[in-house]
């Protein structure tokens, strides 16, 4: 095994076990700053003192922080400041296989489908268990090889 695959199944292994952890964890609906400080009984004015802004300021994080519009670095310190870390993950719906394996037979099935159009122009059409096998061998190769262009849906 290449240095290069062995390094992209180690970044799998990462997403992959990031996603189980993560699994089920839904961002609270006024958010994680407001809900940690409340559950902490804690004031916005007081955390306000505890990062040295106005309250003003904390307000603007929080509604912010649910307009999806403040930066990481805001959400570090608030973090830090309400005794916490700010944890930030892009998390596949999928196992990382799982979705490298259907775009790879998207694209096989393209691939034979655009090949089986010029064929039967010929008269020489797959049948449809060989246009399957194609797909499958196809599949399990782009998988492998992943070339450029894998993710244009083109």
């Amino acid at each position: 095994m290449s240095v290069k695959e062995t390094a992209r199944r180690q970044y799998i292994a990462t997403v992959d076990r990031a996603a189980t952890q993560l699994d089920g964890i839904e961002t609270p609906s006024e958010g994680w700053i407001a809900s940690l400080r409340k559950a902490l009984g804690m004031s916005g004015a007081g955390l306000a003192r505890r990062m040295g802004v106005t309250r003003a300021a904390i307000h603007q994080a929080e509604r912010n922080e649910t307009e999806g519009a403040i930066t990481l670095n805001q959400m570090e310190k608030l973090a830090s400041a309400l005794g916490g870390r700010f944890v930030y993950a892009i998390v596949p719906d999928d196992k990382v296989e799982d979705i490298i394996r259907a775009q790879a037979r998207r694209k096989a099935e393209k691939l034979v489908k655009r090949a089986s159009g010029h064929m039967a122009l010929e008269n020489q059409s797959l049948s449809a268990e060989h246009s399957k096998q194609e797909i499958d061998r196809l599949t399990l190769e782009l998988m492998r090889t992943t070339p450029p262009g894998f993710w244009e849906d083109n």
